[in-house]
């Protein structure tokens, strides 16, 4: 006996051994970018880590990763099932995939090798392969170019200075990528402006950061232009000599114009990059001399004004309206007003603590804070002037401005005691309460002034108030019940229902596709071909495949022609799902797409 349980004992163990060896090697971990396009210095190319065996994300470390400047793309489960039936016999099978995405950018051209991530799923760390990538320099062109400037190069520790970038382009352009040295620095804070020109939008550029711009048509070195302005407060944080690195923005520039077999005449693209000159800015410390106790850091030129309402005929405890208008050129620093620490107010104004949120007048380029204030004696004649602490940056110095001090025509008025209310000849009355000459006792004692309240189903039914509690549920379900007889939906009705909506709702999605990332236009593409034949003629969209497509149409249009070239669309697009193709889709295409769509909506209703 002995034996043989020793001898289960060891099989057990090596299929606990086996199984465990399979479950670790089920998952595979991975990484790889775009191998069938040119990655150049300054443009943002597509880092994925695949993970094979699991569908859920992992932890991963990209801390060596830091110089360039790795941005998350999203995550996406790839996984798929199955199921196959042979010999009346049902398999499922599962194939699991997801595929975390990162973007990268390199400053420098030649070979990079981006070394293994670590990535843990499920408490187990995995280490992915090294990649090698190799940059280009892109080409240059007159058809870009770039300015960059300061509003001062001369500032100090905490001064907004506004960045402004102008990008003209002429021509068509395409994945345009900006490389804004100035962001990866730390020893600057960064902010949007307050800017009042219409036209202005906040995009992110693919710079990490967020950028006000407008655009307009210019005339640039005697060439039609189209200009990008964009802005961004730069706030820094030490003194010191500041050298920056150039901005640069590179763009798939269009050059001429080549024939598809299948879309006709598209545009042909050229990479090219444009770099500004470098910036510096001379930050000086702020002196530590003549600081005023009200200084809380506001940097440049302020204004403050003050007004209230009523002034006119106004008693101890009326309600004033007191409202604070602060200017300045930037003015998002600026806080509410201290003014309990001015002891005028404190002494004389109730002041209540709660605080409204202030409104930005962008018109007249000034915050507005409206408090309410009340006069707490006869001495609060006067609404005191309120300053307002600064560092002027064209005198070097601090500065404490106030406004004028308001006048108040108060009233004299007498603080009410409770012996004022009661009156000074209040005295107790008797216990015996008198009664009232007109007949009206004060208080009752008899029995007969109690009402019996006791519930009766007979009165409640005839009562119209009660009627009216217990028949509005009735009538409620009543009403719920006709509603859900006269729109309650087939399976047919929904079906017919998709059908005429397919065509519009596919349009829709295509027309969506020119405004996403250019790495997601062929998985957009599909998905909207394969969901219009799905919904057009009652088929799983996700399971269809370009020759399903293709034997769907030419049953329903007997068209042989348009249903190859949908078919050629789906294989085309799909073909660089898995294997991170980087197709361009512009609005020609989109347009060639619809084109196909429309004709097949046509041709199937004859």
């Amino acid at each position: 006996m002995k034996d043989i349980s020793l001898k289960h004992f060891v099989i057990v163990l090596i299929a606990m051994t086996i199984a465990s060896a399979n479950a670790v090697a089920q998952v595979k971990v991975y990484a790889q970018v775009e191998s069938n396009v040119d990655i150049y210095v300054g443009q943002r190319f597509t880092y994925h880590i695949i993970i094979d065996g699991e569908n859920k994300p992992g932890k991963v470390d990209l801390s060596g990763f830091e110089k360039y400047n790795p941005l998350s793309e999203g995550n996406r489960d790839f996984s798929q099932t199955s199921i196959s039936i042979v010999n009346g016999k049902t398999t499922q099978n599962v194939v699991k995939r997801y595929i975390m995405s990162y973007s990268l950018v390199s400053n420098s051209k030649g070979q990079i090798k981006l070394d293994p991530v670590k990535v843990v799923i499920d408490g187990k760390t995995y280490l992915t392969n090294s990649v090698q990538v190799n940059v280009l320099q892109p080409g240059t062109t007159d058809k870009l170019d770039l300015e960059v400037y300061f509003s001062t190069q001369k500032c100090y520790v905490g001064q907004p200075v506004l960045m402004t970038i102008k990008f003209y382009f002429a021509g068509d352009i395409s994945d345009p990528q900006f490389d804004v040295p100035v962001f990866r620095r730390n020893e600057f804070d960064f902010d949007n402006p307050e800017i009042i020109a219409q036209g202005v939008k906040e995009h992110n550029f693919g710079s990490s950061r967020s950028l006000l711009y407008s655009q307009h048509r210019v005339k640039h070195k005697g060439r039609d232009s189209n200009l990008l302005i964009m802005r961004k407060i730069v706030i820094p944080k030490i003194s010191g000599a500041m050298k920056l690195k150039p901005l640069t923005i590179s763009a798939d520039v269009a050059v001429g114009r080549v024939r598809d077999s299948f879309f006709g005449y598209q545009n042909k693209y050229k990479r090219f990059l444009v770099a500004s000159l470098p910036l510096e800015l001379n930050v000086l410390p702020l002196p530590e001399k003549d600081k005023p106790k009200e200084f809380y850091g506001l940097i440049g030129e302020y204004s403050i004004l003050a007004q209230a309402n009523p002034t006119e005929d106004v008693y101890m405890g009326d309600p004033i309206t007191l409202t604070i208008k602060i200017g300045g050129n930037f003015l998002k620093p600026v806080e509410w007003p201290d003014l309990e620490s001015t002891p005028e107010f404190a002494a004389n104004f109730k002041i209540p603590s709660q605080k409204a949120s202030p409104q930005l007048d962008k018109q007249n380029r000034q915050k507005v804070f409206t408090q309410t204030i009340r006069p707490d004696n006869n001495k609060a004649n006067v609404i005191p002037a309120i300053p307002l602490a600064f560092f002027d940056t064209q005198t070097g110095k601090y500065s404490v401005i106030k406004t004028k001090p308001i006048k108040l025509d108060l009233k004299p008025s007498k603080r009410l005691t409770t012996a004022d209310i009661e009156g000074k000849d209040f005295a107790p009355v008797n216990k015996e309460i008198e009664a009232i000459k007109q007949g009206l006792s004060a208080n009752y004692e008899n029995p007969e002034v109690l009402k019996n309240m006791t519930f009766s189903p007979t009165k409640a039914w005839q009562s119209p108030v009660y009627a009216l509690i217990w028949s509005g549920p009735f009538g409620l379900l009543i009403f719920s019940i006709v509603v859900k007889i006269l729109t309650r939906t087939s399976p047919e009705k929904i079906i017919v229902k998709k059908r005429r909506q397919a065509c519009g709702k596919a349009i829709a999605q295509i027309n969506k596709i020119t405004s996403t990332a250019r790495s997601q236009h062929s998985e957009l593409a599909v998905s909207a071909m394969k969901q219009y034949i799905g919904d057009k003629f009652n088929r799983i969209a996700r399971s269809l495949t370009g020759n399903d497509c293709y034997e769907t149409i030419i049953e329903a249009t007997g068209d042989n022609e348009i249903a190859e070239q949908y078919k050629q669309v789906i294989e085309q697009y799909e073909s660089s799902r898995y294997a991170s193709m980087d197709i361009n889709i512009d609005s020609q295409k989109t347009k060639d797409m619809i084109n196909l769509i429309k004709i097949i909506e046509k041709k199937s209703k004859k």
